[in-house]
């Protein structure tokens, strides 16, 4: 049961297949349309904002969670 974390700062709910996302996600075979979906849902309140995200992906069974944290000031 591997776990891989790729971290990243996404204008908040305007999250895209586009680097830094799209080729870090993809090598782990996960639905980067439905990672970047629940991302954008997660990040809708911090529009206009660079927001940390932190998706964790389990390799084997490729079921993922994404962790938002607080935008910088």
């Amino acid at each position: 049961m591997a776990k891989q974390k790729v971290e990243a700062l996404i204008n908040g709910g305007k999250a895209s297949a586009a680097p830094p996302l799209g080729p870090a996600l993809g090598p782990l075979g996960v639905n980067i349309v439905q990672v970047v979906a629940e991302i954008n849902k997660k990040t809708a309140d911090f529009a206009g904002m660079q927001v940390p995200v932190t998706v964790e992906v389990d390799t084997d069974t490729k079921e993922f969670t994404i962790s938002i944290g607080t935008p910088p000031a």
